[in-house]
């Protein structure tokens, strides 16, 4: 009995589990962020004024691409209130 058992049931294989897949636009993201945190690390004071401009353009390219990426609709707390309450009032 023992051994149609052994022989019937799967065996478990040692193979590692796949990395997971990652979408190219997530990683797209990291990288963005990335950037963003290597700028916010950098001294300022020792950047003249042409290159602290050309810096804060690129942190506003850089989250408006991120915004992009990420997508989704978001609303304040206040806009969720007042949708409830309108909810509550019409119904």
């Amino acid at each position: 009995m023992l051994m149609m058992l052994a022989a019937v049931s799967p065996s478990i294989s040692a193979a590692p589990a796949p990395a997971p897949i990652e979408d190219p636009a997530e990683q797209r993201a990291n990288q963005l962020k990335s950037r963003l945190e290597e700028i916010r690390a950098m001294d300022m004071d020792k950047l003249s004024r042409p290159e602290k401009k050309a810096l804060r353009a690129e942190v506003k390219a850089i989250k408006k691409e991120v915004k992009e990426i990420s997508g989704g609709i978001y609303l304040s707390v206040g806009a969720v209130i007042l949708i409830v309450l309108l909810i509550l009032l019409l119904a």
